[in-house]
């Protein structure tokens, strides 16, 4: 079992940047993909971003691309996503997921691919 907590959101304005952080507990996260998904009111969830296992490889949504950077620590068991600049249609709750890389393909942008999730924390961008 592996626990995943999210920290980092807040209350920004428009083209400043935040640094959402995931912390594993239960299990090394070593064999495992990462990524973060988001959930705006009213939408349906969102994948973000995800890393390989050996953070070698990253894979991004269009709409994040090149302004978004997946990262991971396998040492300190954490992953990260720096966020930068933000706009007013990233707000969202974003979750932090993990599965075990022999468990899917890459790379995994559907939700129902992964099979532990964090409680997600509130990211809200003003104008």
């Amino acid at each position: 079992q592996v626990k995943l907590v999210e920290s980092g959101g807040g209350l920004v304005q428009a083209g400043d940047s935040l640094r959402l952080s995931c912390a594993a507990s239960g299990r090394t996260i070593v064999n495992y993909y990462m990524a973060w998904f988001r959930q705006a009111p009213g939408k349906e969830r969102e994948f973000v971003a995800a890393v390989t296992h050996t953070g070698g490889s990253t894979y991004y949504a269009g709409s994040v691309k090149g302004r978004f950077f997946i990262s991971r620590d396998n040492d300190k068991n954490t992953a990260h996503l720096e966020m930068n600049p933000l706009k007013p249609e990233d707000t969202a709750v974003y979750y932090c997921a993990a599965v075990d890389w022999l468990r899917t393909s890459w790379p995994p942008t559907a939700g129902d691919e992964y099979t532990y999730w964090g409680q997600g924390t509130q990211v809200t961008v003003s104008t």
